[in-house]
C-alpha cells in the first residue's frame, strides 16, 4: 500500500504582499520546515537591499535556500533554478522536513513545478542581429517580430524585455515550432508531492501603498550606495548594455540607482521611477499567476494573522 506523498506549499503573488511573512508563519506552524527562495534576484550575491532580501532574523528563524547561490558575473537561467531548487527540496524532505516555496518569479515557479520544454541551443549569430534592430527601431520592434512569429508567447512577454523576446524568436527560428506550442511538449514536471498554491492577493489601493513605502525604505536603507559598490566591483558590465539588460542590474531598483549614479535622473526622479516600475511588476504578476492552477487566493497580506490562520488551515487540511 503507497504511503501518501508529502506536501508542498507553495506561497505566490505579487511584489509587497507578505509572502516571506506568510512562508515563515507556516514553516514554524509545520515544525521541521525550510523554506525555498523562488526569487530571480535574490539568487545573486550582494544584491540585498533593492531585492528586499529576508532579514538575518528571518533568515535565522526558518532556514532559507536559493537566496545568494551566484554573483552577477554568471548566467542563471530558470533551468537552473529548477535544477537547484529541486535539489533543495528533495534534500529538506530527505532530511524529514517540509520544504515551503516562496516568491513571485512566475517563470521560475514554473519550470520548478511544471519543467521545461527541450529548446534549442542558443544561436549567437541570430541575437546579434536581432540586438542591433533592437538598437536601431527600438525593443518593441522586436517585440512586434515576435507577435507576428508567435502570438500566444509574445502575449507572456513584456514588450520592453528584449532577452526573453529574443530568445523566444530564436526558438520559433531554430526549431521551426512556436515557442507557445514547444511550451506544451517535452515537461518533465515535478512529482512525488502534493502541491499546496496558496496565493495572496491584498487591496490593489492597499498593496500599491505597501510598494510605495517599500521603495522609501529601500532608498533610506542606501540602494544607490549597494548599487554603486556592485557597479564597481562588476566592471565587465560597464558600456555593455545587452549584458546589463540580462543582468540583476537591469532588476528595478538597481536600474534606477544606476540612472541615478550616471546622472539621468534626480535622487527624486529614481525613487518614482523605481515606485511605478515596481507596481507595473505587481500587476504582471498577478497577471500570470492568475493563469496558475488551483491556487488557494487569500484576500489580504501575508503579515494579517487572519490570512496566516485562512492559510493554515489549508496547509492541515491538505
Amino acid at each position: 500500500m503507497s504511503s501518501t506523498p508529502p506536501i508542498l506549499p507553495v506561497v505566490l503573488g505579487p511584489t509587497a504582499s507578505g509572502k516571506t511573512s506568510l512562508a515563515i508563519t507556516l514553516a514554524l506552524r509545520l515544525g521541521k520546515a525550510e523554506i525555498v527562495s523562488c526569487d530571480s534576484v535574490a539568487v545573486y550575491r550582494g544584491f540585498n537591499i533593492g531585492a528586499a532580501k529576508p532579514s538575518t532574523a528571518e533568515r535565522a528563524s526558518v532556514p532559507h535556500h536559493l537566496i545568494d547561490v551566484v554573483h552577477a558575473g554568471e548566467v542563471f537561467t530558470a533551468g537552473d533554478y529548477s535544477r537547484l531548487a529541486r535539489q533543495a527540496i528533495q534534500q529538506i524532505t530527505s532530511d524529514g522536513g517540509t520544504p515551503i516555496v516562496v516568491g513571485g518569479t512566475g517563470l521560475y515557479l514554473r519550470a520548478l513545478l511544471e519543467g521545461l520544454f527541450a529548446g534549442p541551443p542558443r544561436s549567437e549569430v541570430l541575437r546579434e542581429r536581432l540586438r542591433r534592430r533592437a538598437e536601431l527601431h527600438g525593443i518593441p520592434y522586436i517585440h512586434r517580430i515576435l507577435a507576428r512569429m508567435d502570438g500566444a508567447a509574445a502575449a507572456n512577454i513584456h514588450p520592453n524585455d528584449l532577452p526573453k523576446a529574443i530568445r523566444a524568436i530564436e526558438v520559433c527560428m531554430e526549431s521551426r515550432s512556436r515557442m507557445s506550442e514547444m511550451w506544451q511538449r517535452g515537461r518533465d514536471p515535478l512529482t512525488g508531492y502534493r502541491i499546496i498554491r496558496i496565493g495572496l492577493l491584498p487591496d490593489r489601493a492597499q498593496l500599491y501603498g505597501r510598494i510605495n513605502e517599500r521603495c522609501e525604505r529601500m532608498f533610506q536603507e542606501g540602494v544607490i550606495e549597494e548599487t554603486r559598490a556592485l557597479w564597481e566591483q562588476y566592471p565587465e558590465f560597464h558600456n555593455v548594455p545587452e549584458r546589463e539588460r540580462q543582468s540583476p542590474f537591469h532588476s528595478t531598483g538597481y536600474r534606477q540607482s544606476l540612472q541615478f549614479i550616471r546622472g539621468e535622473l534626480s535622487r527624486e526622479q529614481a525613487l518614482s521611477s523605481t515606485q511605478q516600475a515596481h507596481r507595473n511588476y505587481a500587476k504582471r504578476q498577478l497577471t500570470w499567476f492568475h493563469r496558475e492552477r488551483d491556487v488557494h487566493w487569500l484576500s489580504g497580506f501575508g503579515n494579517d494573522p487572519e490570512m496566516q490562520r485562512q492559510a493554515i488551515q489549508i496547509v492541515d487540511h491538505a
